[in-house]
């Protein structure tokens, strides 16, 4: 499945650019991720924990860098991840590219994941995963300009073990948002 998000970011867009590639500094503030290691300058690897109720999934894998346009800001990502207790995989391409808006930058951003195994059976209307990526990105931004207001980075990878993402709030507004379009979808009944 495909979906587009935008991100708000207020720096300039040089700076945006060099604060997403630094993917050492940013971790802290990719909700529920750790970054476990530095392969080379493009390829990390990490975990992404999220919790929805009563159910905990988490993902092991790996991201690179497969391209990046630095005259135009522009990257494309790769990732990998499986669940360690078998339930499925996550195969995603990450778009990204960066434009100046006002005084800081909107970051564009494409994706397109597939997901097997049991995992895709919690999000099987991509409207759901959509409206969850939504949210997740929405709170990346959030903690990134609280961090960026703080701080002159954000915390520190190989810090304190990334706390899952809580699923509560989020299913609850990925609900609302799949209710509303459904709604909007439906023919007016005169």
């Amino acid at each position: 499945m495909e979906f587009d998000n935008t991100l708000d970011v207020p720096l300039p867009p040089a700076e945006t650019w060099k604060l997403l590639l630094d993917i050492k500094r940013v971790a802290g503030c990719i909700p529920g991720a750790e970054l476990t290691e530095v392969v080379d300058d493009v390829t990390y690897r990490g975990k992404v924990a999220i919790r929805l109720g009563p159910v905990a999934l988490s993902l092991s894998g790996q991201a690179r860098f497969e391209e990046i346009d630095a005259a135009n800001r522009k990257a494309r990502v790769k990732a990998h991840g499986s669940d360690p207790k078998g339930r499925g995989s996550a195969d995603s391409v990450i778009d990204f590219r960066i434009e100046p808006a006002g005084r800081g930058a909107k970051v564009l951003i494409h994706t397109n994941v597939k997901l097997s195994g049991a995992i895709a059976q919690y999000g099987r209307g991509s409207g759901m995963i959509q409206s969850f990526a939504s949210q997740l990105i929405g709170q990346f931004g959030e903690s990134l300009k609280a961090q960026l207001a703080q701080l002159p980075s954000c915390a520190p990878a190989g810090g304190p073990s990334a706390k899952p993402i809580s699923g509560l709030s989020l299913i609850l507004k990925v609900l609302l948002d799949t209710v509303t379009r459904w709604f909007r979808r439906r023919p007016s009944q005169s």
